[in-house]
């Protein structure tokens, strides 16, 4: 199948650039994993970024009121960047680290919010018991929980969401 678009083209050269760095670590992992965790920091930096712009300025610390519910500063923050770096998620998903996958990109996006619901979920019940039951600092705690949804994400993105 010839992936003639613009996102192809644009996304096979965002993962030539991501692989100019891979050298170091290839003892470590796979191009696809080191092109896939690339994109993924990316991704959070960028949503910190955005986070950090909507609550300091649209926001502007304020509480957000539509009148029928309210919403406190961080949270409307948080829900409006969610769905832009759910997208810029996925795109660099489906350009990517998983460009070779041929099923429809509808199919893969709902599968994509299903893998991404999933890590919500498993984010939070991680915290449950690192923090809660098992008495580990909350810091370790997502550190851990992220290396754990890191991993599950890849497979389920590479096997599941995006199979080649």
């Amino acid at each position: 199948m010839q992936h003639s678009s613009f996102n192809f083209k644009i996304g096979a050269a965002v993962g030539k650039f991501i692989d100019f760095f891979h050298f170091p670590f290839k003892k470590f992992c796979t191009a696809q994993f080191f092109r896939y965790s690339v994109c993924g920091a990316a991704n959070t930096v960028f949503s910190w970024i955005i986070y950090w712009f909507l609550y300091n300025f649209i926001y502007d610390k304020q509480v957000f009121d539509l009148g029928f519910i309210a919403f406190t500063p961080h949270i409307a923050a948080f829900f409006t960047q969610l769905p832009i770096t759910f997208c810029t998620g996925f795109w660099l998903n489906r350009y990517v680290s998983f460009s070779e996958s041929e099923l429809r990109g509808r199919i893969q996006i709902v599968r994509y919010l299903m893998i991404v619901i999933a890590c919500i979920l498993i984010n939070y019940a991680g915290l449950k018991l690192f923090v809660e039951v098992l008495h580990i600092y909350p810091t370790p705690s997502q550190m851990l929980n992220t290396v754990i949804t890191t991993i599950f994400s890849f497979f389920s993105q590479k096997y599941f969401s995006f199979k080649a």
